[in-house]
């Protein structure tokens, strides 16, 4: 079993190799130290009805491509809003829905799917691949270089462990009960990634690249299934 000590370690040192790479790079959008989202969920509601087309009126996405939102942590989702503004991507469906979003408008649509219950454990019966999945999220493959994903992302997979203390650890998104689909895209993305745009993503990206596919199909085949 991997020490929660040993983890925070890790991570510090991640942080610190971290603060030298990103004091340069004017275009990195550094999440590492950021104040608390405090959007309206009242007022995000009545500007969600564009997003309900693709992640449902209440956060559930019936496409399993499009993430879930509902219960997910109000920070990661105000600065992933930030992110797609900023890269201005023409091949992401997000860019033109947020193009004229203006900050307020972003935090409270943050606050208003937060504020919804999280999905339920899709109904996936046990097997080797989903154990292979919660192998590999509460252990890693220090073999493989593959770091444990609980470390930035909880034990749970519902968050930072330090999230409830720190804004800056609920940029980590909660991944229970995920789409599996969702997570494979997101993962593969994260994979190819060689616009680095956060710091986060400067963390995850080499972590992605680790991962074959075999491996992130059986972390997607565990989170979905509910992480038990």
């Amino acid at each position: 079993m991997i020490r929660p000590g040993f983890i925070c370690n890790l991570l510090l040192a991640s942080a610190s190799l971290l603060a030298c790479s990103v004091a340069g790079a004017g275009a990195l959008l550094d999440l590492r130290r950021v104040a608390a989202s405090s959007g309206d969920a009242v007022a995000g509601k009545a500007k969600a009805a564009v997003c309900s087309a693709c992640h449902g009126p209440l956060g559930l996405s019936p496409v399993p491509l499009f993430p879930n939102l509902a219960g997910q942590k109000a920070d990661y989702l105000y600065w992933r809003l930030v992110a797609f503004k900023r890269t201005n991507n023409p091949a992401s469906a997000m860019t033109a829905q947020v193009a004229n979003l203006d900050d307020a408008t972003m935090h409270d649509l943050a606050a208003w799917f937060a504020s919804l219950p999280a999905a339920a454990p899709a109904a996936v019966a046990g097997n080797e691949r989903i154990a292979r999945g919660e192998s590999l999220y509460l252990e890693g493959d220090p073999g493989r270089g593959i770091p444990p994903c609980q470390g930035c992302h909880g034990v749970t997979a519902t968050g930072h462990p330090l999230a409830h203390e720190d804004a800056s650890r609920r940029v980590y998104p909660a991944l229970r009960n995920q789409h599996a689909a969702y997570l494979i895209h997101r993962l593969e993305d994260l994979a190819a990634e060689t616009d680095v745009h956060t710091s986060t993503v400067k963390i995850m990206a080499p972590i992605a690249r680790t991962l074959d596919p075999d491996a992130i199909a059986a972390l997607a085949a565990w989170l979905e299934s509910g992480a038990p």
